[in-house]
Order: C-alpha cells, then sequence, then structure tokens
C-alpha cells in the first residue's frame, strides 16, 4: 500500500483532485470533511479551550464560519486549535489507512499537511499549486469572500513556493480541470 496525501493552499484545486481520484475508483479521505466533524461540542477538548470565544451558533453548536473568521484573525487561536485537532486528525488518517490496506494506492485530502508535521504519514506527496492572483479570485468568486477575508486566508498558511521543495510531484492548476486531469494522470501512471 502506497500513501498518498494531496495537499494545495486554499483554493488551489485540491478538492477538484480529489474528486478525480474517486471517480476513478481510488478511495481517498478529505481531512476537510473529519475536521468538520470533529467540530462539535461534543468534542470535549475543543469545546473547553473554546467555549469562552464567540464561535457557536444560536443553536450552541461550533459555527464554522466563526471559528474561520477567529482562526485566520487571531494566531493565538489557531495554534489552539491545531494543537488539540491535528492530534485527532492524525488519528483519523491512521484509521483509514488500517481500514483500507488492501488497497494498492490510498490518497488523502490534507490541505495543512505540513504546517501539522505529517508528512512521516506518507510515501509521497502531491502538491496542488495555483498561482495567488487565481486563487485570491477563486476564493471571491466561490466562497463570496471580501478581498480583505481572502487575502487573510491566503496569508495564514505557509507560502506555495517553501512547500514545493518538499513535495514529490507538483500540478500545476492556472489552467482548466481537463489540464488538470492531465496532470493527475501522468503522475497516477509513475504512482
Amino acid at each position: 500500500m502506497k500513501r498518498i496525501a494531496v495537499c494545495g493552499n486554499i483554493a488551489s484545486g485540491k478538492s477538484t483532485v480529489q474528486n478525480l481520484l474517486e471517480k476513478r475508483g481510488f478511495k481517498v479521505l478529505d481531512t476537510d470533511e473529519v475536521s468538520h466533524r470533529l467540530l462539535t461540542v461534543n468534542n470535549l477538548p475543543l469545546f473547553e479551550a473554546f467555549k469562552n470565544y464567540d464561535v457557536f451558533s444560536e443553536k450552541g453548536e461550533f459555527s464554522r464560519y466563526k471559528v474561520g473568521t477567529l482562526i485566520f484573525s487571531d494566531e493565538n487561536a489557531r495554534l489552539k486549535i491545531a494543537e488539540i485537532m491535528h492530534p485527532q486528525i492524525k488519528k483519523e488518517i491512521l484509521n483509514f489507512f488500517e481500514e483500507n490496506k488492501s488497497e494498492r494506492l490510498l490518497f488523502v485530502g490534507i490541505p495543512l499537511l505540513f504546517e501539522a508535521k505529517m508528512e512521516d504519514l506518507f510515501d509521497k506527496i502531491i502538491f496542488i499549486y495555483a498561482d495567488d492572483n487565481i486563487r485570491l479570485e477563486r476564493l471571491i468568486k466561490r466562497n463570496g469572500y471580501s478581498l480583505e477575508h481572502a487575502k487573510a486566508r491566503i496569508n495564514s498558511q505557509m507560502p506555495q513556493e517553501q512547500k514545493l521543495n518538499f513535495s514529490d510531484f507538483i500540478i500545476y492548476n492556472n489552467s482548466s480541470v481537463e489540464d488538470l486531469e492531465i496532470s493527475l494522470c501522468s503522475i497516477l501512471q509513475k504512482l
């Protein structure tokens, strides 16, 4: 079994690559979905750490929007949530590997691979790269963010250029989905 990380900074096209992999029949764990599942008041360490912050909806649940706004504007809050959730996400990844150990290739979409220092969990790393101005445009169009909020999200992550050196494969995603798929197929043949 080869364990492959699919990573990329926000709005680079990581989710599109994950969808293309799933369409080809590969098993893919999306750590964004895992983190959304873990973002619950039943997650006691998380609840205890953030119970005094304005991160809850009217129903008393974590508001993903409020949590996102907080962690992209407050470095201490970002570090606190990472300290709690990264070990929980790592556990989910290891369970995914164990449950699917008969597969030849397993993929994990993990946008914060390098920030979470989880590179050692993987045999190969595919990095999805898109120019910053393209990512900014995608974020504003896709999520309806203001220019300021979109820039804050982009700037909160380790610069893409630093991550290139630590990746085994790089997909440049500045054009069409068709070009993205061609690049992905080339990598799959090498794997």
